[in-house]
């Protein structure tokens, strides 16, 4: 008697849309005005980590549109100027699938460390961009008060590469 053999299918829905619905869960969840101990809850930049694990994932067309749609959510929910984020989120999603290549096989501690250096492009990018079009410059503390947060974010970035790696051959 022969077992029966189950093939796993992953799409768009499994490694693109249910994560961005998740971030975007996330980051409302994280901004409701609860205070801990007279402290807010931290926010950080949950769709980074969507931008730094896809292009390492596979590529493809339709998560750069993603990106730029939930950048502009989160332009629109925090009060930002629009298209500050979804200019982050692009811009590391670009570097890193332009360094994919480079990244396949690396330790975690290599990938934590691209991460680090993608998290700082993002939020530089976003600092720098601000000074443009306010002519002022946002608080540092209050910037490092959500690079942290974010930075701790990695694992989910790892478990994104780890679940959906090598789920399609074609792609490598």
């Amino acid at each position: 008697m022969r077992r029966a053999i189950t093939v796993r299918v992953v799409g768009p829905m499994q490694w693109i849309v249910y994560p961005a619905l998740a971030a975007v869960a996330a980051t409302i969840l994280l901004a409701t005005p609860l205070q801990l101990f007279g402290l807010s809850l931290p926010e950080p930049v949950f769709p980074l980590v969507l931008a730094f694990a896809w292009p390492l994932i596979r590529p493809s067309m339709l998560a750069p549109a993603v990106l730029f749609g939930l950048g502009l959510f989160l332009d629109l929910f925090w009060g930002g100027p629009l298209g500050l984020w979804a200019l982050s989120l692009m811009a590391v999603y670009g570097v890193i699938l332009l360094a994919a290549k480079f990244l396949a096989g690396q330790a975690t501690i290599v990938l934590f460390a691209l991460y680090a250096a993608s998290t700082g492009l993002a939020f530089i990018l976003a600092y720098l961009v601000t000074i443009m079009l306010t002519g002022n410059a946002p608080s540092i503390l209050a910037v490092l008060g959500q690079v942290a947060p974010t930075l701790l974010l990695f694992p989910l970035a790892d478990w994104l590469m780890e679940r959906f790696d090598d789920t399609d051959v074609r792609f490598r």
